[in-house]
């Protein structure tokens, strides 16, 4: 197998090459793989299903050992595929809380930071586009 990333490859039923793509596709790429589903009101709102996640959005934990919790993203690991949040922490051995990573697939956006301009317009435009 070549070791280098192609996005020229479509689909494969081996899991090894499933795997291969994911870990060696560049960040502007594994942006994509940090898509969040939306809550059904934001949804409605935004005429869209899933959005990739950003520091300042107030997200919902599905499953796992914080299930049913709720926090703000304190940070995005691109390079890790996980996603941090205020409230998933568990305690270090010397007694320090460390956040826990959590996968995107376990996430719902109750609540989107729309700061950013850029972000809004892009939201905006999809909406318009589903119309």
């Amino acid at each position: 197998m070549k070791k280098v990333w192609s996005n020229a490859w479509k689909a494969s039923s081996q899991k090894r090459k499933q795997r291969k793509y994911a870990f060696r596709a560049p960040l502007h790429i594994k942006h994509k793989f940090v898509n969040v589903s939306l809550s059904k009101d934001l949804k409605a709102e935004h005429s869209t299903r899933s959005v990739p996640v950003r520091v300042g959005d107030v997200v919902e934990i599905m499953a796992g050992q914080f299930k049913a919790q709720s926090g703000k993203v304190t940070k995005v690991s691109l390079i890790k595929t996980r996603v941090y949040v205020e409230g998933a922490a568990v305690k270090r051995r010397d007694g320090t809380d460390s956040l826990y990573p959590i996968h995107p697939s376990n996430l719902r956006i109750t609540t989107l930071d729309l700061t950013d301009k850029t972000r809004a317009d892009k939201l905006a435009k999809v909406k318009e586009a589903k119309k």
